[in-house]
């Protein structure tokens, strides 16, 4: 006989649906059926071990099917299937859950933990891409009755028996006009392999399974070796070169954890991949918009964590709110700190290798995270030309003694390119002072950061002053030109090359470094880097920024002095001026082409 009647729906649950079950994405239907059917799976192997359950378990694979004649698609389980009370308890009564009687039960049994515990509550999002939804199904009790359960979206439905032969549940989806897309077969198996493909229970479709039952970051990691990780990365993603190593998470106290983070190689700095990490709920994925639960710099890695203890349907709000999240972030980025600081300890040697692969991350890290800062401290490395890694504390000490200004700062000096800036290194060089290397796009920031934690450090770059200047030392060069000789210097380049453009200054140099230098300082510089790294305003749009330094002990600057404003002068110190721009790269276009013929006019006459 036939039972028609109305959905209940119990005003003191709506709530909770609205809140957890009210989807942006159609496509989470699809998970969310998938999700029961497991939900049903899991139980009755839990009822089995438990001895509520004495018949076979037999296969239990989940089964996506389609029939493009009949536009349906379909979800077979063979889990604990439902009675007819149950289907009016469960499904007609709205947001009743099954499985907070469920857990309340089995809190005590050791599979309770795996049971994602929404079932019945997410069916209803069949509704968002189906006209009609049927279900066929049958209880593991025994002597139980099939029913046959249609509802066509609205609140009647219509209950009679069913056809079911077998234990478990038929979820058929009569797919409406709007959703055609839900019968295609590349898009299910995208699906599938988007939000299924770790689920517990095995899943198949077409023909194929489609899924990974058992994925190794529930694994212990004493059980594993070195080619089930990047095995399993390849798994992850296809196409990607070996990561660099990885960090198996597992926690139990105060909150459930488990997952594997990998360090990629970058390529390009400036394209770092995120949404690269994965987030699951019982092995279901969730998303991988992770940076509610993540500090911004760990989305540079790759990987998946598991925690049962956010729920499936999480919005950003619930994740901003939640305080198991909050310890979640927390943990995870001291146990990023923790695995990098032991292979420093352990391997100084492989890290060092691994710098600048691994630099961006780290400094990036340190930039944004203050506790992930302070532990780092311990491992981050400055490089120098000579290819020599140290800490900043080893760094410190082995420039101290020469790199120790008049006033009692260290400076440390570097380059972005020792061969671009070759002969700004050189003169350093001359004088027994290191050079390290700062080539990424986030080193201003990271030397701002160094500058700022240490006392009485500056650090500048190789082209910001002359060498004498870049580290003021009490003894000082006299000039061997008069004033009315350094006057008649200082007009003459400022003529060449124009006082709004570039401040000339004089200095008493050696007689052996260059007669004309281009510098920039390091404020100005690193202020045009920030704001370009940011997307803020082109600084390059201010006028001035660049010095044009005269060494006045260099036999040419007596030269020009001597013939003072003369056509010789003029064209002396415009071909200076041109070699300097030249080693700065700031000759470029007409102004090139113009050096270069003047260039060769000089070698004809």
């Amino acid at each position: 006989m036939t039972k028609q009647g109305n959905l209940t729906v119990h005003t003191e649950n709506i709530f909770p649906i609205i809140k957890k079950f009210l989807y942006s994405d159609h496509e989470i239907f699809l998970r969310e059926l998938i999700s029961n059917a497991v939900d049903a799976t899991q139980k009755l192997k839990t009822f089995a071990s438990a001895s509520d359950f004495d018949g076979a378990l037999g296969d239990l694979t989940i089964k996506v099917e389609i029939d493009s004649k009949k536009n349906t698609l379909t979800i077979k389980d063979y889990g604990i299937g439902m009675t007819e009370a149950e289907v009016d308890q469960y499904i007609n009564q709205i947001a009743f859950s099954s499985a907070e009687e469920f857990v309340q039960k089995y809190a005590d049994k050791k599979d309770a933990a795996a049971i994602i515990g929404h079932f019945g509550l997410g069916f209803y999002s069949a509704f968002m891409v189906a006209e009609k939804v049927e279900l066929q199904t049958k209880s593991y009790r025994k002597d139980s009755e099939p029913v046959h359960w249609t509802c066509i979206g609205t609140t009647s439905f219509e209950m009679e028996k069913g056809s079911r032969k077998k234990r478990g549940t038929d979820i058929i989806l009569h797919i409406n006009e709007d959703s055609k897309e839900f019968l295609e077969t590349s898009r299910i198996e995208t699906l599938l392999k988007k939000y299924c493909r770790f689920m517990p229970v095995e899943i198949e479709f077409e023909g194929k399974k489609i899924n990974n039952t058992e994925p190794i970051w529930l694994k212990k990691p004493v059980t594993l070796k070195d080619e089930d990780y990047i095995a399993f990365y390849k798994e992850l993603y296809p196409y990607s070169e070996d990561p660099l190593f990885w960090i198996h998470l597992n926690v139990d106290y105060p909150f459930n954890l488990t997952g594997i983070l990998y360090f990629p190689k970058q390529q390009n700095y400036l394209e770092v991949q995120k949404s690269k990490v994965q987030l699951y709920s019982n092995q279901v994925f969730v998303t991988d918009e992770v940076k509610e639960i993540m500090p911004e710099f760990l989305t540079l890695l790759h990987g998946i964590i598991d925690s049962p203890d956010i729920p499936l349907n999480v919005s950003r709000s619930y994740l901003q709110s939640d305080s198991n999240v909050k310890k979640i972030s927390s943990y995870i980025v001291k146990k990023v700190a923790d695995k990098l600081a032991d292979i420093f300890k352990e391997n100084r040697e492989e890290f060092e290798k691994k710098w600048d692969e691994i630099g961006f991350f780290i400094k990036y890290g340190m930039l944004t995270d203050e506790k992930f800062a302070e532990k780092a401290r311990e491992f981050a490395l400055v490089k120098n030309i000579e290819n020599k890694y140290f800490t900043f504390a080893e760094y410190g000490e082995k420039v101290k003694p020469l790199q120790t200004d008049k006033n009692g700062t260290q400076v440390w000096l570097y380059t972005i390119d020792a061969g671009q800036q070759h002969g700004y290194v050189g003169a350093v060089k001359k004088k027994s002072y290191d050079v390290l290397v700062f080539n990424n796009p986030i080193d201003s920031h990271f030397i701002q950061h160094i500058e700022g934690k240490e006392e009485k450090l500056a650090i500048k770059r190789v082209d910001a002053d002359t060498p004498d200047m870049l580290i003021e030392k009490e003894d000082k060069i006299e000039s061997v030109l008069t004033k009315d000789e350094e006057t008649v210097l200082q007009q003459v380049y400022e003529n060449v090359a124009g006082k709004d453009k570039y401040t000339v200054k004089l200095e008493s140099l050696s007689p052996e470094d260059a007669p004309v230098l281009i510098t920039q300082s390091e404020w100005m510089r690193r202020m045009k880097e920030m704001s370009r790294l940011s997307g803020g305003a082109n600084m390059d749009m201010f006028p001035g920024g660049y010095d044009l330094i005269l060494n006045t002990n260099h036999k040419l600057a007596k030269k020009i002095a001597d013939t003072k404003e003369s056509e010789e002068s003029t064209r002396m110190a415009g071909y200076l001026f041109d070699l300097a721009r030249l080693s700065q790269n700031l000759l470029s276009g007409q102004d090139l082409t113009d050096f270069v013929n003047r260039s060769m006019e000089r070698l004809d006459s």
